[in-house]
């Protein structure tokens, strides 16, 4: 990350929003919006209640077969010196219950009240941050 590694981590903690990038069973990529809670290295993110066409969704399935996964945490701004990014490159895992997801679905209720309204039913996604990019456009020695 760049010189101001806490002040990104801190920004992405708080993010409401970002991208999950995981690779299908033929190598491409597959790229979907997600709201999650960043705990330690950890990131957490779990389908919601809003209707699916199916309940096997392609990011579980991706993450199931071929475990690499990219988290990009974003924000963007018509200043340009505001921008920023943070990239984690991390290994999935799916966590179909136990201990560990539910306190990912308890950090997830304390951050978005609407899953303490409506709690997921499916798994949860355990991304473990393997590597950690970032960059500010008020510090453009990116890393």
């Amino acid at each position: 990350m760049t010189s101001d590694a806490p002040a990104l981590r801190r920004q992405a903690v708080e993010a409401r929003v970002a991208r999950l990038a995981t690779i299908d069973p033929d190598g491409r990529p597959h790229v979907v919006p997600i709201v999650f809670v960043l705990d330690g290295d950890t990131v957490y993110t779990a389908v919601d209640a809003k209707p699916k066409r199916t309940r096997r969704l392609r990011r579980i399935e991706n993450a199931r077969v071929r475990p690499h996964a990219t988290v990009l945490v974003d924000y963007y701004d018509e200043d340009w010196s505001r921008l920023w990014w943070v990239r984690l490159r991390c290994r999935a895992r799916v966590l179909d219950g136990g201990a560990e997801a539910e306190r990912a679905l308890r950090l997830l209720s304390e951050k978005y009240e609407q899953y303490g309204r409506q709690p997921p039913a499916a798994p949860v996604l355990a991304l473990d941050v393997v590597e950690w990019r970032g960059w500010t456009g008020a510090e453009p020695e990116i890393v």
